[in-house]
């Protein structure tokens, strides 16, 4: 059974780091475009960053840009998300998204949108506050 579950959400402080991970059970996930995405309270999910699975190109949202980092750890079958000088409105659920179509890489030209994932996992809960 292919799973994804997300791990490393918590409380920090604005200007503060952390790393999320998403592991996956069930399949390779190198073989699959793997994206992170948000959902703040009472907002929709939005795309964060995601990594391809043809040439290992990476997209980010603009909030993203400088601040965030995803990479895959494919020996542990993880990709990550290290997020830096967090801010406020960087509270949210964060999910990891999986498209299931080796065929395609939904993430190769652009960080592209939730429809494009078929597999979420539960989210973890990332909280800036001081």
């Amino acid at each position: 059974q292919k799973q994804v579950v997300e791990y490393g959400g918590g409380s920090v402080q604005p200007g503060g780091s952390l790393k999320l991970s998403c592991v996956a059970s069930g399949f390779i996930s190198e073989n699959y475009a793997i994206g992170w995405f948000r959902q703040a309270a009472g907002k929709g999910r939005e795309g964060v960053a995601c990594v391809s699975h043809m040439e290992g190109r990476t997209h980010y949202a603009e909030f993203a840009k400088g601040r965030f980092t995803i990479s895959r750890d494919n020996a542990k079958g993880a990709v990550n998300l290290e997020m830096n000088a967090l801010k406020g409105e960087d509270t949210a659920d964060y999910y990891c998204g999986v498209s299931l179509d080796p065929s395609v890489d939904v993430c190769y030209r652009a960080l592209s949108n939730k429809r494009e994932y078929d597999l979420w996992g539960q989210g973890t809960q990332v909280t800036v506050s001081s």
